[in-house]
């Protein structure tokens, strides 16, 4: 009996200590998220998950019913206050006027830079540079936080395979991998090394998902993508970004299967919460879960409300179901009060995670704004986001004895180059490319036509004038390309060349001159170029580089700077090759150069047959303009001694891929190789070959390095057709290479 009492009393002891313990493990956040949960009526409750605020920005005076709706403790985030005064004020009343003082956050699409604008994210994914997509969302949240921006509604991590889609300019691109590699730069650098810091911004990884699959690349529409694709293509980056510290998500606008996502169930709380154990939370998009209305998903504004906060959306930004109809739907029983304080618990953590509690108020800096740091670091994202697609006879870079004729819309466009989403960018901070050409060569090297005001305008009023410009001028550099607004949201084209009378325009400076043209792309989006490619001798795609775009082009067309961008996504010959990415499946019959038959090949009057007897296109073949991953050098690069570690892995190995890079030219340069890796059978097809790894290497003229980049057994496995993750045994290739037609092999087995 007193065995049993001492034994009872050592469990007892033992109890009571795993108790301490697990009390010590807690985050000490949680205690306070449950202490302040328990003070607040149903009417703060709900007023955590609304967002409130205007398109553009609140603009004033202040209405007496927004503060007295924050002063009932009845919002719970603003977006688009972007007066300081007005920041300054309504968070005074949160924190000081409020039930439970419980702050504010106040949130702005800060995409690509605040007043320092950097390239487009898809101009940015062309660097290959993590580091630099790092400093430059770091730049964006020191800024922006000045002005009491702490939430930014990036990083936008939908993959992206048609250029058609307005968005794609705010995309990594087309492939998982780098998108990964990306989004972990995004968040890291937007929220820096403490969250609670008040120059930190708190990122929101979107949308939430399958945007980027958007039918047709018709903005908003539905997305098809069935489970194994989307695990294996789409979910990455945002797995990635939850690695990375992510505190919030953002529900897109689109579908995917037939179930709008601000209402998916599976998306939020099976794959989010359950299986990836997010515990920050998810705000919708703008109006998306009333708009589920529109889809034919919900009936009206209250099941609207029940199917988001059923799904799991938290906050629900500036339309109001939930402020309509969450109270009734807990009074009714259709929703539990503990899935209310759930939602709530969430936004709470992450408020306290921000340090808000601490200092709610922002801490004014207007002297980091667009400061000679912050312009010099967007300028060198600039320049190495800058790809060269052609370059015939080596006409670049310019010799600086050349007359120039500066030609096209683009040359002069303060506001366009900055690129979309840009609300706090201003064109006066712009220097262009006229203004860089004028600070670097004078204007005596160069004549100036712009010849089309914009790049819609169709008039050729002023052709001859540029044909005579051009006449006087060794080579005529055009500066053509796209609007910021023909890209972004809601902004998809069905043609995506140049606009407006640009081809005619170049066009008839080559048949009436004769003069080498430089095409200096500056645009949101992959452009076709079909129609003119012969024209021009040289094509560099500048994207819309932002605030130091000028000096950054400058420096690639002069040589100051040798280009080292590389291509985040196949670049199509035509919209007719729409979708084209390069990690495709292969079909029973998969096209081949062998045996490729074009349009023109077939006789006329030929036997009905299965003439090629592949999966191609008659007239545009089966290979793109521009490969994913290029992107030339005015120096030149070779690769050859490429091993493997082993021929042979077992799961859990790694495999160190090994290879020699030489700079075969007189040019310092940059060269980023790449490592593809083919799955060659599986238990469903897999593509033909998948990006799994990079690195950029800086080569002096005719210097050799050996590079080394090391694959996990991890990196090769995927989703099979039971959605299980898998590494399945079998012969696999790896290339090596400048971009994904890569053809250095080698191959190993998986045991």
């Amino acid at each position: 009996m007193k065995k049993i009492s001492i034994l009872a009393i050592a469990f007892s002891t033992f109890l009571i200590s795993c108790d301490n313990q697990l009390a010590s493990d807690r985050d000490p956040i949680e205690d306070k998220v449950d202490s302040l949960l328990a003070k607040m009526t149903l009417t703060e409750k709900i007023g955590q998950t609304a967002q409130r605020g205007t398109s553009s920005r609140v603009k004033g005076p202040l209405s007496e019913e927004l503060k007295t709706a924050v002063r009932e403790g009845r919002i719970g985030s603003l977006i688009n206050v972007m007066n300081k005064k007005y920041v300054d004020e309504l968070q005074r009343i949160a924190v000081e006027e409020s039930p439970n003082g419980i702050p504010l956050i106040f949130g702005r699409d800060v995409i690509h830079g605040f007043k320092t604008i950097f390239p487009i994210p898809l101009g940015q994914a062309a660097t290959w540079n993590p580091q630099l997509v790092r400093e430059g969302a770091r730049i964006a949240a020191v800024e922006a936080s000045t002005f009491g921006v702490r939430w930014t509604f990036a990083p936008m991590l939908d993959i992206a395979r048609d250029p058609r889609w307005g968005r794609i300019a705010e995309s990594p691109g087309e492939d998982p991998y780098l998108a990964s590699i990306l989004s972990e730069a995004y968040v890291k650098g937007f929220q820096g090394d403490d969250l609670a810091n008040p120059s930190s911004m708190m990122a929101c990884a979107k949308h939430f998902v399958g945007y980027g699959a958007a039918e047709g690349g018709r903005d908003y529409n539905t997305a098809i993508i069935h489970e194994p694709l989307l695990r294996n293509v789409y979910l990455p980056p945002f797995q990635k970004a939850i690695d990375a510290g992510v505190q919030t998500f953002m529900s897109g606008f689109n579908e995917l299967n037939g179930v709008p996502v601000s209402g998916n169930q599976f998306l939020l709380d099976q794959i989010l919460r359950q299986e990836w154990k997010f515990d920050g939370f998810v705000v919708s998009d703008w109006n998306s879960v009333t708009e589920m209305i529109a889809h034919g998903y919900c009936q009206d504004e209250k099941e609207a409300a029940l199917k988001a906060a059923t799904a799991g959306v938290d906050m629900e930004m500036t339309s109001q179901a939930y402020d309509n109809y969450l109270g009734e739907l807990i009074d009714s029983g259709e929703i539990d009060l503990a899935q209310l304080d759930r939602m709530v618990r969430a936004i709470l953590r992450v408020k306290f995670r921000m340090g808000l509690f601490d200092q709610p108020y922002r801490i004014d800096k207007p002297e980091v704004v667009l400061s000679e740091e912050h312009l010099e670091k967007a300028k060198n994202s600039a320049v190495q986001s800058v790809v060269l697609l052609k370059n015939d006879n080596k006409i670049l870079p310019l010799a600086s004895e050349k007359k120039l004729a500066v030609i096209g819309p683009m040359a002069d466009a303060p506001l366009d180059q900055l690129g979309t989403w840009v609300f706090d960018g201003n064109q006066k901070d712009s220097v262009t490319p006229l203004t860089a050409l004028k600070e670097s060569l004078g204007t005596e090297s160069f004549n100036f036509v712009p010849a089309l005001d914009y790049s819609r305008d169709r008039s050729e009023l002023q052709f001859q004038a540029a044909v005579d410009a051009a006449r006087k001028s060794d080579v005529i550099l055009f500066f053509g390309g796209e609007e910021a607004i023909l890209s972004g949201e809601a902004h998809s084209r069905a043609h995506i060349n140049l606009p407006g009378a640009q081809e005619r325009l170049i066009k008839e400076l080559k048949r009436k001159t004769k003069k080498p043209i430089v095409l200096v792309i500056q645009a949101g989006r992959p452009i076709t170029l079909e129609n003119i490619i012969n024209d021009v001798d040289a094509i560099v795609m500048a994207w819309h580089a932002g605030t130091m775009a000028g000096p950054a082009i400058v420096d690639i067309i002069s040589g100051k700077a040798n280009p080292s961008g590389r291509l985040p996504i196949s670049w199509p010959k035509s919209v007719g090759q729409i979708p084209m990415y390069y990690n495709y499946k292969n079909t029973g019959r998969p096209a081949s150069a062998k045996t490729f038959v074009g349009i023109d090949d077939i006789p006329r009057g030929a036997w009905q047959s299965s003439l090629g007897n592949e999966s191609h296109y008659l007239d545009d073949g089966f290979t793109p303009q521009y490969p994913f991953g290029y992107g030339l050098s005015y120096a030149s690069f070779s690769y050859d001694n490429m091993t493997l570690s082993s021929d042979t892995l077992s799961e859990g190995a790694e495999m160190i891929i090994r290879f020699d890079i030489t700079n075969t030219s007189h040019l310092e340069g940059v060269e980023t190789a790449q490592i593809y890796v083919q799955d060659k059978v599986g238990s469903i097809t897999r593509p033909v070959r998948e990006l799994k790894g990079f690195k950029r290497v800086n080569l002096k003229p005719l210097e050799k390095k050996t590079v080394e980049i090391i694959i996990h057994t991890d990196d090769l496995s995927f989703y099979n057709g039971n959605n299980q993750l898998v590494l399945e045994p079998g012969e696999f290739s790896v290339f090596v290479g400048s971009n994904a037609q890569a053809t250095m092999r080698k191959d190993f087995w998986i045991r």
